[in-house]
């Protein structure tokens, strides 16, 4: 009888098991930062296409992880992941863009003036935060 109960929780086991591996690796919408390090250059404490305007930049990223919400004022361009904004401003040469990347927290209070209408306040009680756990 002991036997019958092992195999039975081993055939158990292996087929969660084998569910589990054919689900997609879904990250929840993370900022690809290992793509933007691989696609752009290091620069001080972002990176820079010294090309591409930012409407170009924002698509090229959006088009490799799709972000959660897009905004735009003027020149700028925010993209919204899960727990972080991607910014793209120009360059301070006329030409091209700089990337940055911030935690949703830091952004929103660095970049305010632009998102702060639109996007939810994370100090605000009705924020709903990305990340997992209760009380949503």
């Amino acid at each position: 009888m002991k036997t019958a109960r092992r195999i039975s929780a081993l055939i158990l086991a292996t087929a969660a098991l084998a569910a589990c591996a054919d689900e997609p690796d879904d990250d929840g919408n993370a900022v690809p930062s290992g793509w933007i390090r691989g696609e752009y250059s290091r620069s001080g404490a972002g990176y820079v296409d010294r090309t591409d305007p930012t409407s170009q930049v924002a698509k090229e990223i959006d088009g490799n992880t799709s972000a959660v919400d897009r905004l735009s004022d003027g020149d700028r361009r925010f993209l919204r992941y899960r727990d972080d904004i991607v910014a793209i401003s120009p360059h301070s040469s006329g030409r091209g863009s700089v990337i940055e990347i911030a935690d949703y927290r830091s952004g929103y209070h660095r970049w305010r003036t632009h998102i702060g209408s639109v996007w939810p306040d994370p100090d605000s009680a009705a924020f709903r935060g990305g990340g997992p756990g209760s009380g949503k």
